[in-house]
């Protein structure tokens, strides 16, 4: 049994965590300028013996597609012809920004790491990993 990754797109910066090696637990593994985010995955998943992409789907409140929604499919393309051995499955990420910014609050983060907006994407990719984890 592969790890499970999880991504948090943004036009800038890409959030990503990892399972544990029985899949139970999402960690907080990198952010990464998104220009580079193929690169890191060409050596993480052979590294790490990822089967498993997920992929959060950005909607508004209403269902409809968020300005950044069409580009996570185009991404979801290009990691299912780049890496075809590798599920690469789509989850609802609404909420997870917010989440990551209480989570980290409630943890007693700083105000400088609050504002570190790459923390907020590995937390958010952290919070969409564990919520499919919870799914399964």
């Amino acid at each position: 049994m592969g790890k499970i990754i999880a991504i948090d797109f943004g036009l800038k910066r890409t959030g990503l965590s990892i399972t544990d090696d029985m899949n139970m637990f999402a960690f907080g593994l990198d952010t990464v300028e998104s220009k580079e985010l193929m690169t890191s995955l060409n050596n993480l998943i052979p590294k790490e013996n990822i089967d498993t992409i997920v992929l959060g789907l950005p909607k508004r409140l209403n269902n409809e597609d968020a300005h950044i929604t069409q580009n996570v499919y185009l991404l979801k393309e290009a990691l299912e012809k780049q890496f075809n051995l590798v599920k690469v499955v789509l989850i609802d990420e609404r909420f997870t920004s917010k989440m990551a910014s209480q989570s980290m609050h409630t943890a007693g983060a700083t105000k400088k790491q609050k504002k570190q907006k790459g923390l907020v994407d590995k937390v958010s990719a952290t919070i969409i990993l564990q919520s499919y984890l919870s799914q399964l």
